[in-house]
């Protein structure tokens, strides 16, 4: 019995030096390995680094070198295409100044001017615009359908360059710039700002009665953004039946939106609700018109 007890007590004690001999062993080359682990890892992600820099340095490359191809040709696609034409902005809500510096640049070989800047008041003062037509509103809803029913005739009298526009200029809108005459084409944009849900139905009823003013005629009238919008319009404004173009910032949004105001009609651009990125190309000045 004695035997025994110092024998498991030795088999114990021989077990635990073992297990500490292998431990320190294997801490020791544990480090090792570990350490040479991390460096291969540490050299692999480092080539990975280097090879995504060099991929994304030749993309950003090769964009750069497409864009200066574009800008080089655009004057070519769209010179003289819509020479001596009088273009108004009109915009829905905020002041586009991005959006305005992208129609100068989009204009400025084709021949047009933008003649107009037209910023719309949002939401709309319905009592003042009601009261521009003659007779008296009885009830909120005949005012507002008087309402849009002056916004109507203020688009058509902007396109014809009628004296009901010039009069209707202070209550339907919050700024002007050029003077009333008769247009070519129109552009239209649309910011609105923050407005609560009674804000946004009559600013719609509003924007829905200029529209149908403005195309009335048969003026072309093109609905823009661009392609950092943080709404899309470009469902509303197809639904009022414009041709639209969703990259006014891009250099083929240039394209489509002159051609756009030549008469082309579809949805141009790279959103998803676009037919086509631009329309087609062949017809120059003195062909048939797209219409």
């Amino acid at each position: 019995m004695g035997y025994s007890s110092r024998y498991h007590v030795a088999s114990l004690a021989a077990v635990f030096l073992a297990l500490a001999v292998g431990i320190l062993i294997g801490a020791a080359f544990g480090a090792d390995l570990l350490e040479d682990v991390g460096r291969d890892l540490e050299r692999s992600l480092q080539s990975d680094l280097e090879d995504a820099n060099a991929e994304i340095a030749s993309v950003e490359a090769e964009l750069e070198r497409q864009q200066q191809f574009a800008e080089t040709v655009y004057p070519a696609l769209v010179t003289g295409t819509l020479s001596g034409r009088s273009i108004a902005l009109v915009a829905f809500g905020d002041r586009p100044e991005a959006i305005r510096e992208n129609v100068l640049d989009a204009l400025a070989p084709t021949g047009a001017t933008l003649s107009q800047l037209a910023v719309v008041r949002e939401p709309p003062d319905v009592d003042a615009l009601s009261s521009l037509l003659a007779g008296r509103a009885r009830g909120a809803e005949r005012k507002r359908r008087r309402a849009s029913e002056a916004a109507r005739r203020a688009g058509a009298a902007l396109v014809n360059g009628q004296p009901f526009y010039d009069v209707a200029r202070e209550t339907l809108l919050s700024s002007f710039s050029g003077g009333p005459a008769p247009v070519d084409g129109v552009i239209v944009a649309r910011q609105r700002p923050e407005l609560d849900a009674s804000g946004e139905r009559a600013s719609e009823r509003l924007e829905i009665g200029l529209i149908e003013g403005l195309t009335v005629e048969g003026t072309p009238v093109v609905g823009v953004e661009r392609t950092d919008a943080d709404a899309s319009s470009i469902e509303f404004f197809d639904s009022l039946g414009l041709t639209t173009v969703d990259d006014i910032d891009l250099v083929a949004g240039r394209v489509a939106l002159a051609y756009a105001l030549r008469g082309a009609q579809g949805s141009f651009g790279v959103g998803e609700d676009a037919d086509e990125l631009v329309p087609p190309l062949l017809r120059r000045p003195g062909s048939p018109p797209f219409r």
